[in-house]
């Protein structure tokens, strides 16, 4: 059980890296947008909407690795009192009940829309370009289907908490330059 875990958290962070990179091509879309704007005087029609894309692109396809390092964002007023044992039962029924429901639905539906849009050729009728977007609402259902294996994944790791009253540790991707200093400063490894 713990190597599916493992091999399924592996995929997540290898696709979380691989789209990390739209951060990359972000960056250098809006200097090239900037410049070309300010300096030239001559902006274009284009680099907005490929903005826009690379930006849905890393949310969508980010979501599954922040799930797989455990970097959403948790209410844990009550959570963090709480044993390992009872943490994955709470994890658990959350998942079971909000979480599995609400990723069928985003594969589901995003499977219809990126099919239709597949079908039309879609292009965006909000730009003088016009450019193709049904690559990128091709990103939708397989978001949703990346998040329901992450949720698999988490759920196997829920068991296992359950049963041992200790979590798994997961593998370890990037660390918060935060954390890093106060690890450096107390001499221990931060959370």
């Amino acid at each position: 059980m713990i190597s599916v875990i493992h091999a399924i958290e592996q995929l997540s962070i290898w696709i979380g890296r691989t789209f990390g990179w739209c951060i990359l091509i972000l960056t250098l879309s809006v200097a090239y947008e900037v410049f070309v704007r300010y300096v030239l005087n001559a902006p274009t029609v284009w680099v907005f909407d490929m903005m826009v894309q690379m930006y849905g692109a890393l949310f969508v396809m980010a979501g599954p690795y922040a799930l797989a390092q455990d970097f959403h964002v948790r209410a844990d007023v009550i959570y963090r009192f709480l044993t390992p044992r009872g943490q994955a039962r709470v994890d658990l029924a959350l998942y079971i009940l909000f979480f599995f429901p609400g990723m069928a639905a985003l594969f589901w539906f995003g499977w219809e829309i990126a099919m239709d849009s597949w079908r039309y050729k879609e292009v965006s009728w909000n730009s003088p370009a016009r450019i193709q977007i049904y690559f990128f609402k091709t990103l939708i259902p397989m978001a949703g289907a990346l998040f329901i294996v992450q949720g698999v994944a988490e759920c196997m790791r829920c068991y296992l908490a359950i049963k041992t009253n200790k979590w798994l540790p997961r593998l370890e991707d990037a660390r918060e330059t935060e954390d890093l200093l106060i690890g450096q400063a107390t001499g221990f490894e931060a959370e």
